[in-house]
């Protein structure tokens, strides 16, 4: 009898164990980080995802908070960034917006769950920024609306086809070659 109580206490705990770990990520949960922690010269936070574009404009919200996409982006942010700048720059960054590639289309099937990816719905970020140099002093600030209306054709042939998120990543990365990565007066 002991024995069987020790295996059904042993197939609960991996049954609850297995549930967390199965529990997917919501962008708006409340204990959902509202930056990335400190790391290296490139400080990224981002706003409320709740009032984010792709979020509150979404026809599927269920699909659009799902999965760990803030963070994903805000990290692929900070390692582009930080390669761009000079020794003893410091760059903070707020994203303040975003609008995934693609969104959810009226389905007749059960494909409600579906993103399509047509150029009819661009990627977008908004973002607010400031550029320090070695001694503290600001270099450039601002706030940014990154979009691609011709996303789909820019695309072709890249090495993040796979990525889901690799229209929002290409926004990133033209905006640091261009902004931090320009010759600065």
């Amino acid at each position: 009898m002991a024995t069987l109580a020790r295996i059904i206490v042993l197939v609960l705990a991996t049954l609850f164990a297995s549930h967390a770990e199965a529990r997917s990520t919501n962008v708006t949960d409340a204990d959902y980080p509202r930056a990335l922690e400190a790391e290296g010269p490139v400080a990224v936070a981002w706003t409320d995802p709740e009032q984010f574009t792709e979020i509150r404009y979404s026809r599927n919200r269920f699909e659009a908070v799902r999965g760990d996409w803030v963070r994903d982006l805000a990290g692929y942010l900070r390692t582009t960034s930080a390669a761009a700048l000079a020794d003893g720059e410091r760059l903070d960054v707020v994203i303040t917006d975003i609008d995934r590639a693609g969104d959810y289309e009226p389905a007749m099937h059960r494909l409600a769950d579906v993103r399509v990816v047509r150029d009819l719905y661009p990627p977008s970020i908004a973002l607010r920024f400031t550029l320090h140099d070695a001694g503290g002093q600001v270099l450039a600030e601002g706030e940014r609306r990154l979009t691609d209306l011709g996303f789909l054709s820019s695309s072709v042939g890249i090495p993040l086809y796979t990525d889901a998120l690799r229209h929002e990543k290409r926004l990133l990365e033209r905006w640091v070659r261009n902004e931090l990565r320009a010759p600065r007066r």
